[in-house]
């Protein structure tokens, strides 16, 4: 008599929705943006760069480093000096080979543009540009 149970149906009429899967694939999606994303690391200071007809646009992926006409090195907003452009670029290239952009200000003396581009060198650096503003014309 009592050997079998009836199964209690739930009729309440009360259907939910299974937001799981919608939030899994918007965290898949943030995931997916956050990780393609690539921020461009400016230099921190303003420099007046000299005009070039021969302009064109670099990578956005690229190591910064500016030239003040007060003669400091800038890296992210602060000055590493000539001894610092070395160690971090053999930094920066160990995990893929980027280049280097040197904003350099119209009176920077020559003999300090080419210590840093050979100290970038020296570091491992392959492509070393420099940056200026499109000529009018």
């Amino acid at each position: 008599m009592g050997r079998f149970r009836e199964a209690a149906i739930d009729d309440s009429g009360e259907g939910g929705i299974d937001l799981s899967p919608m939030i899994d694939c918007i965290f898949i999606l943030l995931i997916f943006f956050i990780v393609t994303t690539t921020f461009v690391e400016e230099t921190g200071v303003e420099v007046d760069k000299t005009p070039a007809a021969s302009s064109v646009q670099l990578e956005k992926t690229s190591i910064l480093l500016a030239l003040t006409s007060s003669g400091a090195v800038v890296y992210g907003g602060r000055d590493i000096g000539v001894a610092g452009v070395q160690p971090l670029v053999r930094r920066m290239i160990q995990k893929e080979e980027i280049p280097v952009i040197l904003q350099v200000d119209n009176v920077v003396p020559t003999e300090m543009l080419v210590r840093v581009i050979d100290e970038a060198k020296l570091a491992g650096a392959i492509k070393v540009s420099i940056a200026t503003r499109r000529a009018a014309g």
